[in-house]
This record gives structure tokens, sequence and C-alpha cells, in this order.
């Protein structure tokens, strides 16, 4: 194994009616006044955000509020959210919601001790402190309920750029699965396939795993898959539920990262670009984005994909397991091809002119050339057969757009093989 240090500060509660301790938990860590940021008005026609408020209210807590989140959460709810968290003289920030809420949390944490603008954070200022944060994470994707990251989007310049932290990991985090259990078939579809792009990144884009973590990963994915199809037929079985959720915080929370060599998120990083043109949900934009990456490149780790094959699916062939994760897709109902998510050709080129600014930002241009984002789009916007060991198009696509330099993409992914590095460990 590689050399690491790992230390992962944040306290998780997990279990039912937790969130209704939220008060006791802030007090412990001296908190007095805080900021909660939230999504919709659901947090509240649910009793949900009583539930937690009248537990800072019994520990002395003052608190103000600040709604109307978005998924893909917006730099301009952020830098309004900083300006009541200075005014307010604010020292926490409480999110109720999920990832989008969280991420939010993180980023006006670390505005709100800042003279600058806060997007100075995702241009590459340090953050050298920030307000304790805490959350109560009503959805299981993100990940972000134990981890150091943030991702936000600024809507005037269309970028969706991370920032990652030590002082951005939450001091607690609640996982109540009873929570959970009203999120709607959609989202519950997006954040399986979220998940699964985490646990995915690192697995084939590592030059070297040990067998270990490979194994962490595989179980993690398979008590997604197996947890999801539970819960489309029962939403309210809580045991699928916690499963699930907890799946999504070890996906994340840098177990599955440690003692590998560097590796890179190159779906997200493709993904981040898509959403930031066309806002669509982030989990539907992965599941499209997956099976495409893996198709360009399986070349790369021809030994893992097989692997993946047949630990995850019982199956022999890379190809294969490449059309069953997205069968699987296509099966629960998340999306696998681009013309499910509405991006027309005009968007697409947009979103590729895109995705090559922020692989030149990540230090990937030379793997992620406009070539092979291109193919990779390719790929995404037709569907995949196999059959007699060929993969056969069922769908034409705009060739003099779309062409498949399958060869010279590979070539530059074997000529550069250094990869952003964007994980919850510090790696010596």
């Amino acid at each position: 194994m590689y050399p690491f240090s790992f230390q992962n500060p944040t306290r998780i509660e997990f279990g039912l009616d937790k969130e209704k301790e939220m008060g006791k938990y802030m007090h412990e860590y001296g908190a007095k006044k805080a900021l909660i940021i939230y999504g919709s008005e659901r947090v509240k026609q649910s009793g949900l955000f009583e539930d937690v408020t009248k537990s800072l209210r019994e520990h002395g807590i003052e608190y103000i509020e600040c709604g109307g989140v978005k998924s893909n959460p917006t730099i301009s709810k952020v830098r309004e959210a900083v300006a009541m968290a200075k005014a307010f003289g604010a020292d926490s920030v409480l999110s109720i919601g999920g990832g989008s809420c969280l991420d939010s949390a993180k980023a006006i944490a670390a505005g709100a001790c800042y003279d600058g603008d806060t997007w100075d954070f995702f241009k590459g200022t340090l953050v050298q402190k920030a307000l304790m944060i805490f959350d109560v994470i009503t959805l299981a994707a993100t990940g972000s309920e134990m981890n150091w990251g943030s991702v936000i989007t600024n809507e005037e310049t269309q970028q969706k750029y991370s920032i990652h932290n030590n002082h951005l990991f939450p001091k607690v985090s609640v996982i109540n699965p009873k929570l959970q259990a009203t999120v709607s078939r959609d989202y519950l579809v997006y954040s399986a396939a979220d998940i699964i792009a985490h646990s995915i990144e690192a697995y084939f884009t590592a030059e070297y795993r040990p067998e270990i973590i490979d194994f962490l990963v595989e179980s993690n994915i398979k008590t997604v898959i197996r947890t999801t199809e539970i819960l489309l037929n029962d939403p309210q079985d809580l045991n699928a539920r916690g499963e699930f959720a907890w799946a999504a915080t070890l996906a994340l929370n840098g177990l599955t990262h440690l003692g590998i060599s560097p590796y890179g998120f190159p779906n997200h990083m493709i993904e981040h670009s898509m959403s930031a043109i066309s806002d669509v949900p982030h989990g539907a934009g992965l599941s499209v984005i997956m099976p495409a990456w893996m198709q360009w490149y399986q070349s790369q780790r021809p030994a893992q994909f097989k692997r993946f094959a047949k630990e995850i699916f019982g199956l022999e062939n890379a190809e294969e397991g490449i059309q069953a994760l997205k069968t699987w897709f296509d099966k629960i109902g998340t999306p696998t091809r681009l013309e499910q998510l509405g991006i027309d050709d005009k968007t697409l080129f947009e979103i590729v002119d895109n995705a090559v600014q922020t692989a030149i930002r990540a230090k990937v241009e030379k793997t992620y050339t406009k070539e092979a984002i291109k193919a990779i789009f390719a790929l995404a916007k037709k569907s995949l057969i196999k059959k007699s060991g060929q993969i056969h198009k069922t769908m034409e696509f705009d060739r003099s757009f779309y062409i498949l330099n399958i060869s010279l993409v590979e070539k530059n992914a074997k000529n550069n093989r250094t990869l952003v590095t964007q994980s919850a460990v510090n790696l010596n």
C-alpha cells in the first residue's frame, strides 16, 4: 500500500430521531449563533425544521434562516447567505437538506470568515478559516456529510467547481434513514448513480489499488444495487434505507481511497460541465456519462474492468460488465443517453468547450483533450448493445462532430497518466 495520513474528524449520529438532538450536539461544540440553510419549504411542512430548531432553542442557540437552495447550488445564494451570516455574527452553519444544502453550507462557512468574494476559493484561494458546520442530511448521495468537499456553480460564468479543505469537515452530521424515505423515485435512482460514480472513479483510474480497498468498493456498489431495488418496491424499508444512506457516506469519506496510487474524478469533471451548462440533475448526468466513459477508458485498465464485470455482475467479459451497468441504469429508470436529458447538439458544443477548460484547470488536459471529450460524448449519444463480441450503434449521430478517434485518445491517455487527485485523504 502507498503511505497515507488519514483523519476524518466528522462525528456521525446515525439513527431515528437523532435530528431532535441537534441542539445538544451543537452546544457540545460551543455553538451559540447559527445560520440555518435549507432548500424547499418541505422541510418546514414536514415538521423537520421545527424538530431541529426546537432543540436549538432548548440549548440557548440563536438562529436565522436562509432557504431556497436549489439542486446544483449557486454562488449567488452562497453570497446572499454569507452576508446574512456576517451581519448576524454567526459562529456556525447548520444545513437541513441534501448535498446541495450542505455544499452551500460549507462554502458559506468559509466565506463568512473571509473579506473577499467566496468564489475566490473556487478559483484557488486557500481556505484559512471557517465557521463550524453541522447538518441533518435528508438525501443519500453526495457523501458531503463526512468529507471536506464542496461543489458550487457560478451561474454568471457557467463554471461548476469544487473546493477541498480540512476546515470544511462537518463537526456533526445526522443521518436518520426515516427522513430520506420521502425522496422521490427519480432522485432515489439519481442518487444510486451518484454513489456508484463516487465508487468507481478511483477504482478504475488508480494504477495501483490494494485488494482490501477493491473489496470495500465492490461491497459498496453491490449494496447500492441491492438496496435501490428494495427501495423502489418499498420506499419505507428503513433497513434498506439505512444501508443505502451509509453506502453513500462510505463512498466518499476517504476510506475507499486509502493506500492507492493517484487517481482522478473524470466522470464528475465531465458531468460538472454538463450541469453547469444545462442544469441537469447531477446523478442523472452521471448515469449518462459513466457507461460512455467506461467504454472509452476500459483499454487503460483491462484487468480492473474485467474484475468489475466479475465481482459486480458475475460476468467474465469487460464489455459485458459495462453493458450490465448501463442495463441496470435503464432498469431503475435513470437516463443513459444524452437525448433523455434534452441536450441538443448546440448545447453539447457548449458543454464540450466547457469541459475542455475544466480539464485544463484539473491539469488533465493531455488525457482529456477536446477529441477525447467528444469521443466520450459520442458514446453517450448512442445506445450500446453487446452482440457477437462487437459493440453496435443503434442510434445515428453527427459524424462531423462526433469523430470516434479511439486510437488518438488512447494514445493521449497512455502518454499522460497524471490524474487529478480529489480525495478526503492526504497522500504522502
